[in-house]
């Protein structure tokens, strides 16, 4: 039998019919569910739960007592910070079978959900966004963005790098610790990419403009 490609600590469950990249790591007392898809280079920290047909992108760090319940879909690079609570029904009863009621929930690339944070189900989390710990979000957030409070309100934008920058009402923001530029445009946070070079480290689909 040929050597797993990836790390499954012996406490850990596998259900049948799950994906799992090269190079992820599971750790202690995890429950993958049938049908999960768990990209590369994931890793997964003690006592986290992977729900029927969840999607984890590449690079995903999911951190301890975390269940990623089935409606949730993370992209590449997200972080899910230890006991981050995610949802997938909207008005849950224990007498009331709402299996069919599940709201889909997306975390698009690069984004931050803080400690102890609660997502209520049916939103996108946009892509490179910092949701603060604790915070309990209960709607869409845009790319770059930070939100934080209970419930949370965006309190400002935030670069790839992490450093957060408050609502200032300026319109150009330049990052102090890797020199990255933004430009602030009707409520959008677009990176002013620069003619001649490439960022591998961003997503193509967010906002990006060619500065002049």
């Amino acid at each position: 039998m040929p050597e797993k490609e990836y790390y499954l600590h012996p406490s850990s469950i596998i259900d049948d019919n799950v994906t799992i990249g090269v190079g992820t790591k599971i750790w202690h007392f995890c429950h993958i569910l049938s049908g999960a898809k768990i990209g590369k280079n994931c890793i997964l920290g003690q006592n986290v739960m992977v729900g029927r047909g969840v999607k984890i992108g590449d690079g995903c760090k999911i951190q301890n007592n975390v269940s990623v319940f089935e409606g949730v879909e993370l992209e590449d690079d997200v972080f899910c910070g230890p006991s981050l609570v995610f949802t997938n029904i909207k008005y849950p009863r224990a007498f009331i079978n709402r299996k069919s009621e599940f709201k889909k929930t997306l975390v698009k690339k690069g984004a931050t959900l803080g400690a102890n944070a609660t997502i209520i189900c049916g939103v996108t989390i946009g892509g490179y966004s910092f949701i603060g710990a604790g915070a309990v979000l209960m709607r869409d957030v845009p790319d770059f963005a930070f939100f934080a409070g209970v419930p949370s309100v965006q309190k400002g934008w935030v670069c790839i790098c992490g450093k957060i920058f408050k609502n200032t009402g300026e319109k150009r923001i330049s990052c102090t610790e890797c020199n990255r530029q933004y430009l602030i445009n009707n409520q959008n946070f677009e990176l002013i990419k620069k003619k001649h070079h490439r960022d591998k480290s961003i997503n193509t689909e967010v906002g990006i403009i060619e500065d002049k």
